[in-house]
């Protein structure tokens, strides 16, 4: 069975200018990104409890693999 792409992910919060914050996510191999803009660190925690959570139940049912419905018609 295939693992979820971002099943490996590691997620840091990190300060952004004028007080905000953002989520740094790296993969393995791939070159890191950043997620903002979040008003609060508690609130960029969240966006990565969820993330965490939603890439876990995705990788389980294997529904990252199914094309969405609707999408890519010509």
């Amino acid at each position: 069975m295939r693992t979820h792409p971002h099943a490996e992910a590691t997620y840091r919060v990190v300060p952004l200018s004028g007080g905000a914050f953002g989520v740094e996510v790296t993969i393995p191999d791939r070159s890191p990104t950043t997620v903002s803009s979040f008003d609060t660190e508690a609130a960029a925690e969240a966006w990565i409890a969820t993330t965490k959570n939603r890439v876990a139940t995705e990788g389980a049912a294997g529904k990252w693999f199914k094309r969405p419905i609707g999408r890519y018609r010509s």
